[in-house]
């Protein structure tokens, strides 16, 4: 791509969305504990942006200095320059934010605590917990001639200290073991807690004896840790891929240093010691006096009275039964009686889970093939696919080890599912498989008859009551025998299947995404499209899309993250319009529409408009034919639209505004919320919930024209 007037850079639209969630924790309707915790998802999605895509960048400038991104034209170099450009003022506004927040909590009893505001008591309690808890696992070390530089871990905190022995300037440091929790709570009725890397702090004088502790610090190094199996040799020496992997997670731990963050400012002696040593440069510095780590803002919760939770957190909700759904009858037989759609987290997982514990036992039931990408420490699916095949069931399992940040997670489950009997591959060397499918093969009265399922969303028992999903269960036999065929492909290696309805990915998707696009280029201003996906960065899905709005037609793109196109640019983009929604759930579900009316092709998918997903993965998109699923799809696509409280709207010079209109306030997630809960088939826990809210949402569905 040339012409980059309606484009911008990957890495900074991204930095954008990571200023969205950060926003959100400054939003005076969501309340107080839940803004913290969207801070501690700012910094957490920060952790992973350095190690994954800065990291990246540092591999590509040691590569190819002058590689140009084809969305900016920038070099790696110069990316990595706007990268931390951009990211200091977000330190300053986060910075700014904690306080705010802390500040607040206390007026409720919640109180983060230095040591100097510790009272007598509570600094005796931390004195017993340092010398019984903390001082029996800790590893000094010192830096001198006989004791070198250590290897310090990604992502850990340590207390670094400049001390002078005799008349020599020492470097002291101690890492944080993992085994100790990242806070203290202290006794007493009101919640109060001390960070323990502060009581390790306070604690350097008596840990390094004969030294001088001349100042001390908490500090955070970061280090590259995009591990691309493409690239290692997992044939090597005859070991498997599981082992390979293994593998490829410690050294994950030992790549370069791409950020150093600190608590305090420190000497220019001690700065350069540790740039010199890292090494890293002045950019790559961050000091800031919010806390480094913020994942226990998650764990407050469960320490607070019931009022309190009331008064500080979303009110609870139990997922609920989709309409019709009825527990007492079997779920394959409702399924083969129309399509289900399944919209997480508004309703539950449990038809799916019952299907599959279902099929586990049906004697009808020949086969339960599955891919798996992300599952919960605790899987309910994993029991259910396990007793399949321990019952005489034919059970395929295509794991993805490959999945970033939880490929160690996925190598116990496959161990799991292979002593159970379940058959399990592990995909292809240059293709993740990022598909989530499940076909239940059936045998009934002679005949081979297929149920299929088909999400956008991973088989995550948590995350489905955190993200935003759809999840298809029809008996289309056309579709369940492409699936069939997809896992016939899968399991001799073949990426070129030819499927008559399922979009396959790298072969099929993306030319038919195009094909699409084009049949809507040929009506014009009678043109309709509408995509609600996690990221936009296809160059070539891009540039389609540009010459759709140049031939007039309307579009409108959902995108939570990342977004590469730039839509209003006059006489190139003017009729794209996109909106990005960050609220109490993660945006997750992809839905993409082209046309409308009856003759409208409409496709749930797991791919976003990424080159990763249409080329370097194994994804698959779903056609949608029940009129009431897909009604039920663009209610989803509706109010997304109509969201005028949690909804921004990207402008032409890469911005984001709020989409304010005349019209009510309208949260798209709290009318599909309440849309769900108002339901017959609701659960009793989640009728409380709908009695308390569900006044909002008659008023909700009333201006969607229901």
């Amino acid at each position: 791509m040339t012409d980059l007037a309606f484009t911008q850079n990957r890495e900074l639209s991204w930095l954008a969305f990571n200023d969205r969630v950060l926003t959100e924790a400054t939003d005076e309707t969501v309340p107080l504990l839940e803004r913290l915790k969207f801070v501690s998802i700012f910094t957490s999605n920060l952790d992973e942006f350095f190690m994954i895509r800065v990291g990246s960048l540092f591999d590509l400038a040691g590569v190819k200095a002058d590689a140009r991104d084809r969305r900016s034209g920038m070099t790696p170099k110069e990316q990595l320059e706007a990268i931390y450009a951009a990211v200091r003022p977000l330190y300053h506004k986060r910075e700014e934010i904690c306080a705010s927040l802390e500040k607040q909590l206390r007026m409720h009893g919640i109180c983060r605590l230095t040591w100097d505001e510790l009272e007598s008591s509570e600094q005796k309690y931390c004195a017993r917990y340092f010398k019984t808890s903390m001082l029996p696992i800790l590893t000094p070390q010192i830096v001198d001639t006989h004791h070198p530089f250590p290897h310090l871990k990604n992502n850990v905190l340590h207390v670094g200290a400049w001390v002078k022995y005799r008349v020599r300037d020492v470097f002291a440091v101690i890492p944080l073991p993992d085994a100790l929790p990242p806070v203290l709570f202290l006794p007493g009725s009101e919640l109060r807690y001390i960070h323990t890397e502060d009581i390790l702090l306070n604690y350097v004088e008596d840990i390094f004896t004969n030294y001088a502790v001349q100042e001390k610090v908490v500090f955070c190094v970061t280090r590259n840790a995009d591990i691309n199996p493409n690239d290692e040799n997992f044939d090597l020496y005859g070991e498997d891929f599981r082992k390979q992997m293994q593998k490829a997670l410690k050294q994950r731990m030992r790549l370069a240093p791409v950020r150093l963050e600190l608590s305090r400012p420190i000497s220019a002696d001690f700065l350069d010691y540790l740039k010199n040593r890292l090494p890293v440069v002045d950019a790559q510095i961050f000091v800031t006096s919010a806390p480094l780590k913020l994942g226990y803002a998650f764990s407050l919760v469960d320490r607070l009275s019931e009022v309190k939770q009331k008064a500080l957190t979303y009110p609870e909700f139990t997922p609920a039964l989709p309409a019709g759904y009825d527990p007492r009858v079997s779920m394959a037989h409702q399924v083969m009686q129309h399509d289900r759609l399944l919209s997480y987290p508004f309703e539950s997982m449990t038809p799916f889970l019952n299907l599959i514990k279902e099929a586990a036992d049906d004697p009808a039931v020949i086969s339960i093939k599955i891919t798996i990408y992300r599952l919960a420490r605790k899987a309910k699916l994993v029991d259910y696919l396990c007793t399949a095949a321990e019952n005489g069931k034919d059970v395929t399992v295509l794991i993805e080890l490959r999945a970033r940040f939880d490929e160690q997670n996925n190598i116990d489950w496959s161990e799991r599912l292979e002593d159970a009997g379940c058959t399990v591959l592990y995909g292809f060397e240059d293709y993740k498989i990022h598909s989530k499918v499940c076909l239940i093969t059936r045998r009934e009265h002679g005949e081979i008859r297929y149920i299929t399922q088909v999400g956008t969303g991973n088989y995550n028992e948590k995350t489905a009551r955190q993200y935003t999903d759809v999840s298809l269960l029809t008996a289309d036999q056309k579709i369940g025998q492409d699936a069939q065929e997809f896992f016939k492909n899968m399991c001799i290696g073949n990426l070129e299947g030819h499927y008559n309805e399922l979009l396959v990915a790298p072969v099929s998707l993306k030319s038919t995404l195009l094909e699409r696009i084009d049949d809507e280029i040929a009506k014009r201003d009678k043109g309709r499209i509408i995509a609600k996906v996690n990221a936009v960065t296809d160059v070539e899905l891009i540039e389609k899309l540009k010459q759709a709005s140049c031939a007039g037609v309307q579009i409108d793109l959902i995108v939570r993250g990342i977004c590469c196109l730039l839509p209003g640019v006059p006489g190139k983009t003017e009729n794209i319009r996109v909106v990005s929604i960050v609220g109490r759930f993660l945006e997750h579900s992809r839905i993409y529409c082209f046309g409308a009316g009856a003759r409208e092709s409409m496709y749930i998918s797991s791919a976003d408009f990424m080159t990763r997903n249409t080329q370097r993965r194994v994804e698959v998109a779903c056609p949608v034919y029940d009129p009431e699923m897909r009604e039920r799809l663009h209610d989803i696509l509706n109010a997304c639209l109509k969201d005028n409280v949690k909804a921004r709207v990207l402008q032409s010079d890469g911005s984001y505004l709020p989409h304010h209109t005349e019209d009510s306030p309208f949260e798209c997630q709290q009318y599909l919320l309440n849309e769900a809960l108002e339901r017959p088939a609701a659960e009793p826990e989640a009728r409380e919930v709908r009695e308390h809210s569900g006044g909002l949402f008659h008023s909700l569905r009333k201006r969607l024209g229901k």
